[in-house]
């Protein structure tokens, strides 16, 4: 039988109100009598049920996602998981807002983040780039509460809570081995893409990917990244000239998840298929191209398990719970056209997700 709160006050010697303010974290205990309690819990082994307190309290959670707001198909499917998860998360009597700030303007982002406390949110999952305004936007969020969670790219140099997504690093170095082998250790160049080297996942990626280049793969010189700021004319003009410059080139590394422009311009360029192109994130378009050969390889991770590992993170960092580090561990997958899972159905997200921004 699993103990009760009645085992605790008996093991504690105290009252069960007592118990009661120890476990909800309520003033009027000692210090003295506070720990009796923890101690008493750690020694019959009591374990709390925290969805069914909560339940028996009325407790709500207002939980907010705080995206960039480019219309990028990675940033769509997102929003889609996010909208998946927010139905099944009313039965655990969590509210699920939405956010969007613009891409590159640190400055609104921080206003928005401020304004989260007043409008009732205890928790935020947030993905962006880290710069200094960011990062006392985040001390400020945790010095009144609330709960931060990083989404995608880590924000490791702030006072987020926990970080939510694959090992970018080991996904550079997992873009570095496919990429080796299928240029056959080269020789020969590869031009690496990011939309931003401010994004951590943009930097652990690169890392990770002269890593085993240099170990492993000394005959394929890799480029420095170019940074195209998601602006499609932009990458067409770096992609355009670097090839000419450098016509040795065998493979494109994309740091991002934004492959519809990168495809479209070898298209144009008359190379699509010529080169090894390895991406990241399972997009409707990446599938494409991957199916069209296009695309050789997507390292990709499954968006419902970081929209839902999130919240579940979030929930546990809001009551000052556990958190089951195996079961929100975000694994890294690698898709080839072979390999390809089947389709999902569209679901609603976009529309849900336009309603959720106006909470």
């Amino acid at each position: 039988m699993r103990p009760t709160v009645n085992d605790i006050a008996r093991e504690a010697g105290v009252s069960l109100a007592t118990v009661d303010r120890v476990l909800n974290d309520r003033p009027g205990v000692r210090a003295k009598t506070a720990e009796a309690v923890q101690e008493a819990i750690r020694r019959i082994g009591y374990v709390r049920d925290v969805a069914a307190a909560n339940l028996a309290r009325q407790r709500d959670y207002r939980l907010a996602f705080v995206l960039p707001d480019t219309d990028s198909q990675f940033i769509r499917t997102l929003l889609g998981a996010l909208t998946d998860a927010g139905h099944l998360s009313a039965a655990l009597r969590t509210d699920v807002v939405l956010r969007r700030f613009p891409a590159e303007d640190p400055h609104a982002l921080a206003g928005i983040l401020a304004a989260l406390p007043e409008a009732g949110v205890v928790g935020v999952a947030l993905m962006a780039p880290e710069t200094p305004v960011v990062r006392d936007a985040i001390r400020s969020l945790r010095q009144k509460g609330l709960a931060v969670v990083a989404l995608v790219s880590d924000l490791p140099n702030t006072e987020r809570d926990h970080f939510v997504g694959i090992d970018n690093r080991a996904a550079g170095r997992t873009a570095a081995v496919l990429t080796g082998r299928f240029l056959r250790a080269g020789p020969a160049r590869v031009m690496v893409l990011s939309d931003s080297m401010l994004l951590r996942e943009s930097i652990e990626r690169r890392l990770g990917f002269d890593e085993v280049m240099q170990a492993r793969f000394p005959g394929i010189g890799v480029l420095p990244s170019l940074e195209t700021h998601g602006q499609g004319a932009l990458l067409h003009d770096f992609v355009g000239q670097t090839l000419a410059r450098y016509p040795d080139i065998g493979g494109i590394y994309s740091l991002g998840s934004g492959q519809r422009a990168l495809t479209t311009c070898l298209d144009s360029l008359g190379r699509a298929g010529q080169l090894v192109v390895i991406g990241h994130e399972l997009t409707p378009h990446a599938r494409t191209a991957l199916e069209s050969g296009a695309m050789d390889a997507v390292i990709t991770q499954n968006v419902g398990h970081v929209v839902r590992s999130a919240l579940r993170v979030l929930r546990a960092k809001t009551d000052r719970g556990p958190i089951d580090l195996s079961q929100e561990q975000i694994r890294i997958e690698i898709v080839i056209r072979e390999n390809l899972p089947a389709s999902l159905p569209a679901g609603p997200g976009t529309r849900l997700s336009a309603a959720c921004e106006e909470n």
